[in-house]
């Protein structure tokens, strides 16, 4: 430092402060970090593998909270502020414009006499005197918000919410998704330096509470028996013969045919339900009984539900067959849940567009939608997505107390009866748990936009689930006799999660921009499609910011642009592969030279011997 100047001491000073008071702060945030002490105590007696269940649960609280508050502070907020007159505003009707009037009608519920049952009907289908508030799109039916001094452009701003939101989970989806590669990167190296690095660098002396070392020891432990297990695998494989290695890859062959025999069954039987319910959903509430009334609402989201139970224990039952490691199974496992999981909501969608665009009379082509089955098919959509979110949670609290907390008073305290011995206590299934809030986000992605509450009500479930799952794995599930590694199941588990955004965005896509929004609700009334507000902001702006859009968005800009991106793409991917190049002489050279040691010490070692003997 002395040779240096006072500018160059500073620099250098103030860089080792601020790296210091970066340091103190990431500290003081990993100490606020939410379930914290939770997610510690459960990795210590359950492994890593579960702790990344855990943590990737965190993670979508985390993620539905800030979409909340976007939907909240973009579309809710000034709405609320003028409508309880917290500020001096008003709000802008939507101007009427030459349309049908058959379009414009939009059937409420009578205010009649009505059975206290509605009302738990209303609650769990999202009809009556909620259709009406502000969870569903409806609700929003005006232009904007006047302030003193500017006009809020709501249409604009329910539109921008929804881009933002969808933004925000691809770049967080993406930003943890790069950091896990990191890691798979690191911990990629040959399973001797890997042994070693865990027990010889693997203990982290900061650790001075003993119970905190004891939940390290058993963390170690755990990671260093998922090693041992894949290498067993590795081992077994290894040592196959000709006629296994055919016995079991025609095994995978049968097996795989009935894995696409069973979705096959379950796409079918939803899209059966589906129409069914859409068919007979308009009847009178008077005219049917409570129990068939709420059958009908919820006949899709309960053959939906019983897929998702059903077929994860059927692929979990299939795959120890097929004789993969524990880390591929789980992946398996998981690949084949999602496909299941996402196509059902797929095939629901399909469904009700199919049914909502389907013209058969002269207002539903005055309309350019089915308006006499659906008046406001934005809500109604929003309606079928709140069903699946609310029944999902009810079957996922329903199996935790009344299946596994009676299996295992059964396992406790029968445990004599065959039977019992035979179904055994339950073991925490990674993938099917995984698969269920992958599902319920997929779910919330589609139907934020529909539903604009949907969002807070996600991450009061996943808090409720949080706790639920916590003490079923404490109190009623044992650990997996099989170890899973936790660096490859956290990136895993996001990239499942990017497939769920990424399927999520097509629906949302179709709908905005190319099925006619609602004439008789909703912000978007007076434009033919949602996206057509987006054009219509444009020719309010000058003309040069018009020209700079409209270059911007034309052919001429895209396709250079493709282009350029397409080259630092492959100039990165080259960057990568010479890297990895680089990084595999280099392994290369280090085992060189510890085999050079090991020479070495040999020869020394013959050479004491040899001169003891001639001493002696």
């Amino acid at each position: 430092m002395k040779y240096l100047s006072e500018w160059d001491q500073w620099k250098r000073y103030s860089s080792k402060s601020w790296k210091r008071f970066l340091e103190k702060t990431h500290e003081m945030m990993t100490h606020l970090e939410l379930w914290r002490k939770d997610i510690r105590s459960i990795e210590g007696k359950f492994g890593t593998g579960i702790r990344s269940y855990f943590s990737f649960l965190r993670f979508l609280v985390l993620l539905n909270l800030v979409m909340f508050l976007i939907i909240f502070l973009l579309v809710l907020l000034p709405v609320f502020l003028t409508k309880f007159k917290i500020t001096n505003s008003t709000f802008v009707l939507i101007p009427f414009k030459d349309m049908d009037i058959q379009c414009t009608v939009y059937p409420v519920s009578s205010s009649g006499l009505i059975y206290f049952y509605s009302y738990i009907i209303d609650l769990l289908s999202g009809t009556g005197f909620l259709e009406e508030t502000s969870l569903f799109y409806g609700h929003y039916t005006i232009d904007g918000v006047r302030f003193q001094n500017f006009t809020y452009d709501l249409p604009l701003a329910y539109l921008i919410s929804t881009i933002a939101y969808l933004a925000l989970s691809l770049l967080w989806i993406v930003k943890r998704s790069v950091e896990g590669f990191k890691i798979n990167l690191i911990r990629s190296e040959e399973n001797v330096q890997s042994y070693c690095n865990k027990i010889f660098a693997g203990w982290d002396f900061c650790i001075t509470n003993r119970s905190m070392a004891e939940l390290r020891h058993s963390s170690l432990r755990y990671e260093l028996r998922a090693d041992l297990e894949e290498e067993r695998i590795r081992q077994k494989i290894a040592e196959r013969t000709s006629e296994e290695t055919v016995r079991i890859y025609s095994l995978r062959l049968l097996l795989n045919c009935v894995v696409l025999a069973v979705l096959a069954a379950c796409f079918y039987a939803i899209y059966i339900a589906t129409t069914f319910s859409q068919e007979h959903m308009k009847k009178e509430i008077d005219k049917m009984v409570f129990g068939e009334n709420l059958l009908v609402l919820y006949l899709p989201s309960i053959v939906i539900t019983l897929a998702n139970f059903i077929t994860p224990i059927i692929f979990t039952k299939i795959i120890r067959y097929e004789d993969y490691s524990p880390g591929f199974e789980v992946r398996l496992t998981i690949l084949r849940c999602v496909f299941m999981r996402l196509a059902t909501i797929c095939v629901l969608v399909f469904t009700l567009g199919s049914k909502i665009t389907s013209c058969d009379d002269v207002t539903c082509e005055l309309c350019g939608y089915n308006q006499r089955l659906y008046p406001c098919w934005e809500t109604q959509v929003g309606q079928e997505m709140y069903k699946l979110m609310i029944f999902d949670f009810i079957i996922i609290l329903a199996v935790t107390l009344f299946v596994d907390f009676p299996r295992k008073l059964l396992v406790t305290y029968c445990s004599s009866w065959k039977l019992v011995q035979c179904w055994g206590q339950q073991e925490f299934a990674i993938p099917e748990n995984v698969l269920g809030i992958v599902y319920g986000q997929t779910i919330c992605w589609i139907g934020a936009f529909f539903s604009p509450l949907l969002p807070a009500i996600a991450t009061v479930k996943l808090i409720v689930i949080f706790h639920v799952k916590e003490l079923s794995l404490l109190y009623t599930c044992r650990p997996s006799p099989r170890q899973f590694r936790a660096s490859n199941s956290n990136f895993f588990f996001l990239l499942v999660l990017l497939i769920g955004l990424c399927l999520a965005v097509i629906p949302l896509t179709i709908s905005v921009s190319r099925i006619p929004s609602s004439k008789a609700c909703g912000p978007f009334t007076n434009f033919n499609t949602t996206w057509d507000v987006i054009p219509s902001t444009v020719s309010t702006f000058p003309s040069s910011l018009q020209s700079l859009v409209h270059g911007i968005t034309s052919e001429a800009f895209a396709v250079p642009f493709f282009m350029i991106i397409c080259l630092i793409m492959f100039y990165f991917i080259a960057l990568a592969g010479a890297h990895k190049r680089v990084v595999d002489q280099l392994r290369e050279q280090l085992s060189l030279e510890s085999r050079d040691k090991r020479y070495l010490i040999q020869k020394l070692t013959e050479a004491q011997k040899d001169t003891r003997n001639q001493v002696a």
